[in-house]
């Protein structure tokens, strides 16, 4: 998978004293005590947001990724722009945001994921997973 852009999103732990920040977001001077620097701008907390989901990219992570002029959460971002594959179990479609079980070479469908020898699946094991 290929990200058109990738950025961390460090959380400075205290605004430089002296000139406020303006907010790449909202437009107005940044006068909290905490701020997000990402994409080579400064943003309010509440402002640096998913633009598909609207979550507060500070709080979800250290990692945004950008595409179509869109800043969006990596959830977000393999959604739409990710790729996609089959179950080597029941060849059936595999969206590229759903979490998947590997084994070597070979990806499956959480539900899928099962022991070659006796057939039991692994979420009889761990249905807290699911």
């Amino acid at each position: 998978m290929v990200l058109d852009k990738e950025d961390g999103v460090p959380m400075l732990s205290v605004q430089p004293k002296g000139k406020q920040k303006g907010c790449a977001g909202c437009n107005r001077k940044i006068k909290d005590r905490y701020l997000l620097k990402a994409l080579d701008k400064y943003w309010h907390e509440d402002c640096l947001k998913c633009a598909c989901c609207d979550c507060r990219l500070g709080e979800v992570g250290s990692t945004l990724y950008t595409k179509a002029n869109l800043i969006l959460c990596r959830r977000d971002y393999l959604r739409l722009f990710g790729t996609t594959g089959n179950c080597a179990a029941c060849s059936k479609l595999i969206p590229a945001f759903e979490m998947v079980m590997r084994a070597r070479d070979n990806v499956y469908h959480l539900d899928c994921f099962a022991c070659q020898l006796c057939n039991q699946r692994w979420m009889l094991y761990f249905p807290e997973l699911h």
